[in-house]
């Protein structure tokens, strides 16, 4: 288990225990986990973002706090949101990552989330010109999802 699944355990736990609002001190957690504040950031942005069903607000400085707020959404909402954020291009990891947040979320099934990031791997997308392929694959997960809105 690496330090971001452990820092994201933790701060899990303690949610769970604030019945879902959290203020941290990011210096806190840094110093708690012997690691650097950018590895918090990188928690924050990754672990717990709107798609995962959190709000994360954050002020920086010496007085600086990161305020967590589990948020429940309709499964619309939820793929409204993914839908609008996800722009005019979308890379391979990038789809990789929000199909799963997808389908652990249930917004998905795991059958569809699987079977659409098949169809916009790179293997899929080959004859595409490298060039092309993330506005592509942007452009077929919206479909899609839009689909099953």
């Amino acid at each position: 288990m690496g330090i971001s699944d452990v820092i994201a355990g933790f701060i899990q736990e303690a949610l769970d225990d604030a019945d879902g609002v959290l203020e941290l001190q990011r210096g806190d957690l840094a110093q708690r986990f012997n690691c650097v504040p950018s590895q918090i950031n990188y928690v924050m942005s990754t672990r717990f973002s709107p798609e995962h069903g959190y709000i994360v607000e954050s002020r920086r400085g010496g007085g600086g706090y990161i305020r967590i707020t589990r948020v429940q959404v309709d499964r619309q909402t939820l793929m409204m949101h993914v839908i609008n954020s996800i722009g005019d291009t979308l890379d391979y990891p990038s789809a990789r990552a929000i199909l799963t947040n997808l389908a652990q979320s249930e917004a998905l099934s795991v059958e569809v989330a699987t079977a659409l990031l098949t169809a916009v791997s790179e293997g899929a997308l080959r004859t595409v010109p490298q060039e092309k392929r993330d506005a592509l694959r942007a452009d077929i997960v919206k479909q899609v999802l839009i689909h099953f809105v």
